[in-house]
């Protein structure tokens, strides 16, 4: 398996170069095998040749690492067969899967990874600056949140790839008013005709990153903070009501998020809880479920304020709202509109593993959240009372104010063998 760097025969290292010399068959894409050509028989082949010379040795224009293997097994004849695949083997790159496989059958096949030049790497270089300080994303094929990565970061790097992905990485960046940030975007890089072009969201139109590119971003003020717990003065709030600081801290304490959680915020309101799971890791994805249309809307414009792309907002009412959704890890429900019951049914027919936190304030859900231990839907259930109080100043005196008594139920999740949860995912992710 080789990594052919970016494709220009320049960018290829000489041990790469030897193996294409020395196998008899190449398989892989097309603009791989033009490229291996160029190499094996130093003819200068270029992509929009109308003319190519006739391959020595037989090919298969082929990128799928199932059909790849399936051919390699059907044409036992060819002992030295080279997979060539872009950039570097080790990143965001086929290799990965093609190495699982055939490690599966370590009697018929013996693998050799030979590494190429990133397109990370070449940018890096061509920008006279440094990787190994940047946040690395792959969009390649892929729906990728990033927003919240380059908030958090000086430098980040994006893969960028397949249809119209620069301008959804732009028009991201101008959605969430990230005006200040330096984009550089690569394309063509170290063919003849690269071009690395440079500006803020507002000066591109992202269609400046056609077919493969590379994308260096700067943030010149990103955030620092180090937790996701946000005051509640912070938020964009209206007339919804929102679960305040202190039980969001014991509630998101109690649902042991995890770096790849998937997350259901149900009875969202504000998007508090939303927010700050979310805040939580950069890979985890949340649904914040809400029925109510002002409630939607502030939760859009508390998913922009605080930059939190892992949010996916669902207007619905639960249980109907999350069918269609992915299995959850973590469930938090804030309100659930009398329907309790049949939400944990749907959360445990998705993910009988699933972590759950309720928040409770009247003694009617209360009555349902005993119900519904009593029949075992909330499995290895405790039950946690706060009162917080805050202090006023009236006069000269500090008085202290109570907020309503909330109770907080967590059930569910799986003990690991160090004693932490970790929720299992279904098998239909």
């Amino acid at each position: 398996m080789i990594g052919i760097g970016m494709g220009s025969r320049e960018s290829m290292t000489i041990e790469a170069a030897e193996a294409v010399r020395n196998c008899d068959c190449m398989i892989g894409a097309q603009r791989m095998l033009l490229a291996a050509r160029d190499v094996r028989y130093g003819t200068g082949v270029k992509e929009e040749m109308s003319e190519q010379p006739e391959p020595s040795v037989p090919e298969l224009c082929e990128y799928n690492a199932d059909e790849i293997a399936a051919y390699i097994d059907e044409h036992p004849e060819f002992t030295h067969v080279a997979v060539l695949l872009s950039g570097d083997t080790g990143f965001y790159s086929g290799a990965k899967k093609l190495s699982e496989i055939f490690a599966s059958y370590p009697e018929r096949y013996e693998a050799e990874l030979i590494p190429g030049i990133s397109s990370v790497v070449y940018l890096a270089a061509r920008l006279k600056t440094t990787w190994e300080d940047g946040k690395l994303v792959s969009l390649h094929g892929q729906e990728e949140n990033f927003i919240q990565t380059v908030n958090r970061n000086y430098k980040t790097f994006l893969l960028l790839g397949g249809k119209e992905t620069g301008e959804r990485m732009i028009d991201r960046l101008k959605d969430y008013g990230m005006d200040e940030v330096t984009v550089y975007i690569g394309s063509r890089l170290s063919y003849p005709d690269e071009q690395i072009i440079c500006g803020h969201p507002g000066d591109l139109s992202g269609r400046e990153a056609n077919g493969l590119c590379a994308a260096m971003i700067l943030n010149p003020c990103p955030e620092k903070k180090a937790g996701p717990h946000i005051r509640d003065e912070e938020f964009i709030r209206g007339n919804v009501p929102m679960t305040k600081a202190e039980v969001r801290a014991v509630s998101l304490a109690q649902m042991e998020l995890t770096e790849n959680a998937v997350v259901y915020d149900i009875g969202a309101g504000t998007g508090s809880v939303s927010v700050e799971a979310a805040r939580s890791g950069d890979r985890i994805r949340v649904y914040a479920i809400e029925k109510k249309p002002e409630a939607v809307q502030l939760l859009e414009q508390n998913r922009k304020k605080f930059r939190t792309d892992g949010i996916c907002i669902i207007e619905g009412e639960a249980p109907e709202a999350l069918r269609k959704l992915e299995p959850p890890t973590h469930v938090f429900i804030g309100g659930s509109s009398g329907n309790l019951h049949e939400i944990l049914q749907l959360v445990l027919d998705k993910n009988p593993s699933a972590r759950i936190v309720i928040n409770a304030i009247s003694l009617e859900t209360v009555a349902y959240v005993m119900a519904a231990i009593e029949e075992g839907l909330l499995k290895d259930a405790q039950i946690t009372q706060i009162m917080a109080a805050r202090s006023r100043i009236i006069g000269r005196y500090h008085m202290m104010n109570g907020q309503n008594p909330v109770y907080i139920i967590s059930a569910g999740g799986e003990m690991q063998d160090n004693g932490s949860r970790e929720p299992e995912r279904s098998a239909d992710r």
